[in-house]
């Protein structure tokens, strides 16, 4: 980008940096220009893009033309702490202030930016804006609550797990002792009120055993092509969904095999897919549901703050309604479930399975368009591990 502006600079520009005299005439625009952080310059009363330098042009995807015919509203649908942050400027309130702001952009992902708002003296009827992206430190830190609320849950789900079971079973027995004690008249009246306390014990105790499940079972290494793993699932979600859904493949069959339970990994993705399967029982019905999984290899990304040179990056995405803002941030929490018939737990054996493989499930969503991506590492397999590892959380 420097570069580019470099050449601009010797070559002279065609045409003016913008439209509005009094910041051609100011002398800023130049040194705007030659700057590799993202600039723009509004208005103070319109919110009009007066003037957008080449870093701003490739971070918003949008030419400088078709940015001086818009304005802040234009750009974002949720512009309304920038446009107070901007009117407290233009007010003299202060001279410049620093704030983080997530950037909603129509049918686009969400930018996470760090923003400097800036009075500029020489041109009183304008506003600085210099836009720096943040992802990565938003990534990290959403990473490490990830890994701090698994590792929360792990304990809690044993603990409840355990002092739910052991009482459980007691309750059951006893449930089955009173149904042989009683008289075989009674037996038959009272039958169906010992069955409730036999068969919703059996409940529990199925319930009890999912939450466990990941803590119980051997981590089974092996060489795993994620490609038959997705192609495994897909044949279960097309057997479950015959009609109205349409699974779409994107694969880059330059993807190694990797290291891992071969089950787990299945499980981890079924239980994704039949997820977004269940969110999308409306446009099923309409005959345009859609899910498209889709691989990719990843190369130098941090994983659960790890520098990993190769990985996999997996994602799920679909077209249905997006996960309701209010679970957005706790969809991996046991027990939280978007659906009234939900048990909660499908997510977040599906994190736990990831991440006994070093690997993290992150999610974006918004209506019409949510994303589960899976990433693994490829850069430290070890090919001579032994075959059964202890890795349970």
């Amino acid at each position: 980008m420097v570069l580019k502006n470099l050449i601009k600079a010797r070559r002279g520009h065609a045409e003016p940096l913008s439209d509005d005299a009094q910041l051609v005439g100011s002398g800023l625009l130049p040194g705007f220009e030659a700057l590799p952080t993202a600039v723009l310059v509004l208005d103070k009363r319109t919110l009009r893009v007066a003037f957008a330098n080449p870093s701003a042009e490739a971070m918003l995807e949008l030419s400088r033309r078709q940015l001086a015919q818009m304005v802040w509203h234009d750009l974002f649908s949720n512009p309304d702490e920038l446009i107070a942050t901007i009117a407290s400027i233009a007010a003299h309130r202060f001279h410049a202030t620093r704030l983080d702001a997530v950037l909603e952009r129509m049918a686009r992902e969400p930018m996470h930016v760090h923003v400097i708002v800036g009075f500029l003296e020489a041109t009183p009827d304008y506003v600085l804006l210099e836009l720096f992206e943040n992802e990565r430190y938003v990534r990290s830190d959403r990473e490490e609550r990830i890994h701090d609320l698994t590792a929360v849950n792990k304990q809690l789900i044993r603990n409840l797990a355990h002092e739910i079971k052991n009482p459980l079973g007691g309750i059951r027995g006893a449930a089955q002792l009173l149904e042989f004690e009683l008289g075989a008249l009674r037996r038959d009246e009272l039958r169906e009120y010992t069955q409730v306390v036999i068969k919703e014990s059996d409940r529990l105790q199925t319930l009890v055993d999912r939450l466990l499940e990941p803590h119980r079972h051997p981590h089974i290494v092996g060489d795993v092509n994620i490609h038959e793993v997705c192609e495994r699932v897909r044949a279960v979600i097309l057997a479950e969904f015959p009609r109205g859904l349409t699974v779409e493949r994107d694969y880059d069959v330059s993807v190694p095999d990797l290291r891992g339970d071969k089950e787990q990994l299945i499980q981890a993705v079924l239980n994704i897919m039949r997820n977004a399967a269940q969110a999308l029982r409306e446009r099923i019905a309409q005959g345009d549901a859609r899910i498209e999984i889709r691989t990719r290899i990843a190369r130098k990304i941090t994983i659960a703050k790890r520098l990993c040179k190769l990985a996999l990056d997996l994602r799920i995405v679909d077209n249905g309604p997006g996960i309701p803002e209010e679970i957005r941030d706790r969809i991996f929490y046991p027990l939280v479930s978007g659906r009234e018939d939900g048990s909660g737990l499908g997510l977040t054996l599906a994190q736990t399975f990831v991440q006994q493989h070093d690997g993290l499930i992150e999610v974006e969503s918004r209506p019409g368009h949510t994303e589960f991506r899976i990433r693994l590492p490829l850069d430290n397999q070890d090919r001579n591990a032994p075959t059964i590892s202890d890795r349970s959380l």
